[in-house]
Parts: structure tokens; sequence; C-alpha cells
């Protein structure tokens, strides 16, 4: 009754999302804490996690600049931030706030000095950011065609290696077959907002993407359907080594469960299965391929999801980072990395990671729009 209840209560409140993702409204949700818990965060032998920033409200999608300026992204909360470590401790010296009352800016990517961010249906861009912190630019508007829903509607962007900025589209509801294929895509366009083309097809909602430090191919997570129980469908790590592939939304899902509702359209073997089936209902949203020398040997090249957590599951799922191992493109492992941010006992969260960005010192920060904070993870080599 009380797992009811709570959907219930999200369904009026908020509006029922992705797996995991729900939007809440647009201020004052999150939680505020004097202390956070930290040593409830369980880590291999060696690591080790300290607050690099606090009160950072609802911290979503991060991109680090060359000279170490940390744009943070939001969702329910409509702020960009802008993060500044003057004296290099890995402490946050000032956040300052960028823009404000945009809709859901949970994308930010940065380029030659520009900041871009992510609206539902635009891309801004802030020209000569850092020289301008205390006194933002008015943006320019790059794009403005995007559509205007807010299902899914929140997006992550980044430059890919060809030098164009990547946009997902997510899916305008929980299951359908959308008239528009600008939906449940990745697209991508030219730094100038020209050029948009569809990338990747039959994603549902991807909320973090990256490509391989090596071959240069596009990785992406993608968030599953709701209800279809407790432990189904997988969300999923996915492999694009080439433009123009099927993922299957929303015929397939998982890589082998047809859709009760539109699985007869096509078989599952019509489409590209994920390297990785992830927690159902998990939410994996960032991610990232570690390429520092911090960490131990084993952990090159092998990618490090955030876990954002499950909210329409009767115990909850997620609330990690997770680690994906792989030799070449086949994923040989799947387990946790850093945990603790759900409290078991209580089935209960205290903290939800969003999204995963390298240090040049080979260090990791994590965004958590939950506990309004972000996370430096470190190793040092046990004694």
């Amino acid at each position: 009754m009380k797992f009811i209840s709570w959907i219930v209560l999200a369904t009026l409140s908020f509006g029922i999302s992705a797996c995991g993702e729900v939007n809440f409204p647009t201020k004052g949700y999150a939680k505020q804490f004097d202390t956070l818990p930290l040593e409830k965060i369980v880590l291999p032998e060696g690591f080790s996690i300290d607050i690099f920033a606090t009160n950072v409200e609802n911290a979503r999608s991060m991109a680090l600049s060359p000279k170490g300026t940390l744009f943070v992204g939001t969702r329910g909360q409509g702020d960009v931030y802008a993060i500044v470590d003057k004296n290099q401790d890995y402490k946050a010296d000032k956040v300052y706030t960028i823009a404000t009352g945009l809709k859901m800016p949970n994308g930010v990517a940065f380029r030659d000095g520009d900041l871009y961010v992510a609206e539902v249906n635009r891309i801004l861009k802030y020209e000569n950011i850092e020289k301008r912190l205390d006194n933002p630019p008015a943006p320019i508007v790059l794009n403005d065609t995007y559509p205007s829903e807010t299902h899914h509607g929140w997006k992550y962007i980044a430059f890919g290696p060809d030098g164009k900025l990547y946009v997902p589209v997510g899916a305008p509801c929980n299951i359908c077959e959308s008239e528009d294929d600008i939906f449940n895509t990745i697209t991508r366009i030219n730094p100038d907002g020209s050029g948009r083309e569809i990338v990747q097809r039959g994603i549902r909602n991807t909320v973090g993407f990256t490509w391989h430090p090596e071959t240069g191919e596009l990785w992406f997570t993608d968030n599953g359907r709701d209800w279809l129980g407790d432990d189904s469908p997988a969300c999923e790590l996915n492999h694009a080594p080439k433009d123009g592939m099927h993922f299957g939304y929303p015929y397939c899902h998982q890589g082998d469960l047809p859709d009760p509702k539109f699985g007869e359209k096509y078989p599952c073997s019509d489409f590209t299965p994920p390297v990785q089936q992830l927690g159902p209902h998990s939410a994996p949203l960032g991610l990232e391929f570690y390429t520092g020398n911090q960490f131990p040997d084993t952990y090159k090249h092998q990618v490090i999801i955030a876990e954002h957590g499950s909210w329409n599951r009767s115990t909850k799922i997620g609330y990690q980072l997770s680690l994906v191992t792989l030799e070449g493109s086949k994923a040989t492992g799947y387990q946790p990395f850093a945990k603790g941010w759900l409290d078991e006992t209580q089935d209960e969260p205290w903290g939800r990671p969003v999204d995963i960005e390298q240090l040049p010192d080979g260090s990791i920060l994590v965004s958590d729009d939950f506990a309004n904070a972000i996370y430096r993870i470190s190793y040092q080599a046990p004694k």
C-alpha cells in the first residue's frame, strides 16, 4: 500500500517519467543536509570519497573546461552553475549562477571558450563565458527546433570526435510509436546550430553518452520502459560503432524482450542489443571511460556509470556508481563501484548520482541532484 500510494502521489504531484527519473517541481524538492554521510559510501580498497561542492541545488550534468571551471546543469531547478576551485585543493571556492529560469537546462558542454546549454527545445551558447562568470552574457540561441514535450525532454549534450554537438530526443511517453521521427533518437548539429541530422534511433531516453578513447565510437546508457514489473525490462549500456543503427524502442527492450503492445511488428533480431543489461529501473545516466593514471591499471578504459536509482520498483535499486568491464566491445563484468547512497534498511536514498567527470589528476567528480552536492573520488594505493 505504501508503494502504491507513493506512485499515485508522484503521478499527481510530479508527473511520471523515465525509469528512475521523475519530473519534480522546479523549486524546493531536493533535500538539504548539514553533513553528508559519506561514511556510508562503500568503495574498493584504496579509494576514498570527499566533498567537492555542496549547496549546488539539483546538480546534474557536468562539463569541465581546460582551465578547470566546472559547469553544471540542472533539470527541475532551471539554473546553470559554474564552479571554480581557485587554489586547486579539490574543494570548490565559489559557485557562480550563470543562468536562471531556463526550461530544464540539464545538458552542458564546453568548446573553444563557449558554454553550450540544452533546454527542452533549444540549444543556447554563452560566449567567452569564463571571462564573464560575474556578469554572464545573454545567450545566443543556436537552434530552437527541438520538440517542446517535457516528458523525457531534458537533454544531455556533448561534442563528439567529429566536432559536432550530439543532442538526444527522448520518447514523449512511457511506451508509444511517435509520428515525428525525431523522437527516440540521438541527433547531432554543427557548432553553429545548423545541419541537424538523426544519428541513432530506437533509444527511449539516454541521459549520458561518451566516445571510446581509442576507437572514437559512441557509447550510451538508455532507460528502459516502465510498468512491466519490478525486474523487467533491464536498462542498457549500448555501443554504436557506426551511424544509422536502431536499438529497439518501442518494439524490443533489453535486446531480447518484445514489447507486449508493439513487439509483434518487428522481431528483436532486427535491432542492436545492448552490450550490457543493467539493473531494471536503475536509471543509468552519466558514464565515463576511465582514462586517467591515478586508479589501478585494471580501470583503464573501463566504463563507470552513474545509476540514479529506481522510483517505480517495490524495492529500490541503483543509487550507485557501477563498473562495466570490457574486452574490446564485449562486456565481461557488471558490478557496483561505489554504493551507499541508498539506505537499504529503510529502503530510502539520501543521494542520487547523476553524472561523472574526470579531473586532470585522474580522480573523478560525481554530481548528486538529491543531496545537492558534487563529490570527488580518488585513489591511493594501500601501504
